[in-house]
C-alpha cells in the first residue's frame, strides 16, 4: 500500500516539474499580484469577513509573505496534486476492497491527465485542489468512522471552495452503495447535513455570494444555462478522451433553443448517467464512479449560471469517478492489459500533459494557444493583444484588439486597450 501511494506522489511531482519554471496568469494578478490582501496576514484578517474562500486566500497569504514570486506557489499547488492522488487511492482501496490495482490505476490517471493542469500550473486554480484536499481527507476520516472530524474538516472544504457543499451526496452515494441502512446512514451523516443547511443560509445572507449568484442569472436564464451545460459538460467529458484542445477560455456559447448536435448531446449524458443509476445494485463501484462525476459537476454546471460555461478545472476531482468506473469495467470483463499497453497510456498522458504546461511558459504562447483552440473568442484575442503589449510588440497587439472588435464590438477592454494605445 505504502510503496504504490509513494509511486503516485513520485508520478505526480515529476509529470508537473515544468510547471515550476511558468510566471503568474491572467487571473493569478487579480487575486494574488495585485490583490493587497493576500499580501500579509494583517491585511487578510482586517478583510476577512467582507470576502469569500478565507483558506484559499489564507494559503496565497502564507506563500506570499515567505516569497513572492510563482516558483513557491506552484510548488505548492504541486504538492496538494501529488497528495490528492494518494488520497484518492486510499479512498478507492476502502470502497473497492481487495482491489488495489484498480484503485492505483484510476489514481494515476487522475494524477497524470493534462487537464488537470489548469488547476495545478494555473496559480489560481489552486482553488480546485486544495479544496479537494480537504474534501478528500473529509472522506478518509468518515470512511474510519471519524463522522464528527468529517464533519469539522468538511468545513474547511467549504472556507476554500464552494463546490465542496457536494461532500454530504457524496457520502450518502457511498453508502447507497454499500447498501447501508437507512437509519446508520442517518446516525452517520446527521452533521453533515446540519452543516449544508447552515451553509446555504450562510451563502444566501452573505452579500458577497448574492451579487455572485446575482451577476450569473444576469448572464443567463435558468434555461439557457441548463442547455448551455449539456454542451459544456459534453465538452469536458470529450476533453477527458481526446487529450487534445485544451484551452483556458474556451469560451462555449450560451444556447437558448435546442438542435439536433443538443439533442445529441443530451442523449448521450442521459444515457451515461442510466448507466450509472441502473448499475447501483450490480456494479455498485461502476455505478458510483459515474454519478460521482455527475454529482461533482453539480455545482458548476447546472443551475447557478457561471461568467463562462466550463473550464478545465471543474473536471479535477470529477474526473476520478470516470477514471475509477473504467477501470472497475475492465477488471469485471476480464480484459488483461498488459504492462506495455499501461505504460503506453501513461506516456501518451504524460507526453500530452507537458505539452499543454508548456503553453503556461509565458502570458504570449498561452494565449497564442487560445486564439488557436477558439479563434472566434473575442476575450482571448483581447489578452493575447495585451500580452504583446507587455512585451513591446505594438503592431501585433494592436492587430488583436481589432480582431477581437471585429467579432465582438462590445468587447470594451478591447477597445478601451486601442486607444490607450494609439494615445502612446
Amino acid at each position: 500500500m505504502s510503496r504504490n501511494a509513494g509511486l503516485l506522489a513520485a508520478a505526480a511531482v515529476l509529470a508537473f516539474l515544468p510547471s515550476l519554471a511558468g510566471p503568474f496568469h491572467f487571473d493569478d494578478y487579480k487575486v494574488i499580484v495585485d490583490y493587497p490582501t493576500v499580501h500579509s496576514w494583517s491585511a487578510l484578517f482586517e478583510r476577512a469577513g467582507a470576502g469569500v474562500r478565507p483558506l484559499l486566500k489564507a494559503s496565497y497569504v502564507a506563500n506570499w509573505t515567505l516569497d513572492p514570486g510563482p516558483l513557491g506557489f506552484h510548488a505548492v499547488n504541486i504538492a496538494l496534486h501529488a497528495f490528492n492522488a494518494v488520497l484518492l487511492f486510499l479512498i478507492g482501496n476502502k470502497l473497492v476492497r481487495g482491489q488495489a490495482p484498480i484503485c492505483f490505476a484510476a489514481a494515476l490517471l487522475f494524477a497524470l491527465h493534462p487537464m488537470q493542469t489548469e488547476a495545478v500550473t494555473y496559480i489560481s486554480g489552486r482553488s480546485s485542489s486544495l479544496m479537494a484536499t480537504f474534501y478528500l481527507v473529509a472522506m478518509l476520516a468518515y470512511l474510519g468512522n471519524r463522522f464528527y472530524l468529517s464533519a469539522a474538516l468538511f468545513i474547511l472544504a467549504c472556507a476554500t471552495r464552494e463546490t465542496a457543499v457536494t461532500l454530504p451526496a457524496a457520502l450518502l452515494l457511498i453508502e447507497i452503495c454499500r447498501r447501508t441502512p437507512w437509519r446508520d446512514i442517518a446516525r452517520r451523516q446527521a452533521a453533515h447535513w446540519a452543516l449544508l443547511a447552515a451553509a446555504g443560509v450562510f451563502i444566501l445572507l452573505n452579500a458577497r455570494y448574492f451579487d455572485l449568484v446575482a451577476f450569473g442569472f444576469g448572464e443567463r436564464s435558468l434555461g439557457e444555462n441548463l442547455l448551455s451545460q449539456i454542451n459544456g459538460i459534453s465538452y469536458l467529458a470529450l476533453h477527458l478522451v481526446t487529450l487534445r484542445g485544451l484551452n483556458i477560455d474556451p469560451a462555449l456559447p450560451t444556447l437558448t433553443g435546442w438542435t439536433p448536435a443538443l439533442a445529441f448531446q443530451a442523449l448521450g449524458l442521459l444515457a451515461v448517467l442510466g448507466i450509472g443509476v441502473t448499475n447501483l445494485r450490480k456494479r455498485p463501484w461502476l455505478a458510483f464512479g459515474i454519478l460521482w462525476f455527475f454529482l461533482q459537476l453539480t455545482p458548476t454546471n447546472t443551475i447557478v449560471p457561471r461568467l463562462d460555461v466550463a473550464n478545465d478545472r471543474q473536471v479535477y476531482l470529477a474526473c476520478w469517478g470516470l477514471f475509477l468506473a473504467l477501470a472497475v469495467q475492465i477488471s469485471e470483463l476480464n480484459l488483461r492489459a498488459t504492462r506495455a499497453g499501461v505504460a503506453a497510456v501513461c506516456l501518451a498522458l504524460l507526453a500530452a500533459n507537458v505539452d499543454r504546461q508548456l503553453d503556461y511558459v509565458d502570458e504570449i504562447t498561452l494565449w497564442e494557444a487560445s486564439v488557436r483552440e477558439s479563434p472566434w473568442n473575442a476575450r482571448a484575442h483581447t489578452n493575447l493583444g495585451y500580452a504583446y503589449y507587455q512585451a513591446g510588440r505594438k503592431t501585433d497587439a494592436r492587430s488583436e484588439f481589432r480582431t477581437a472588435l471585429t467579432l465582438d464590438s462590445k468587447e470594451q477592454k478591447a477597445r478601451a486597450n486601442l486607444v490607450l494605445l494609439d494615445w502612446r
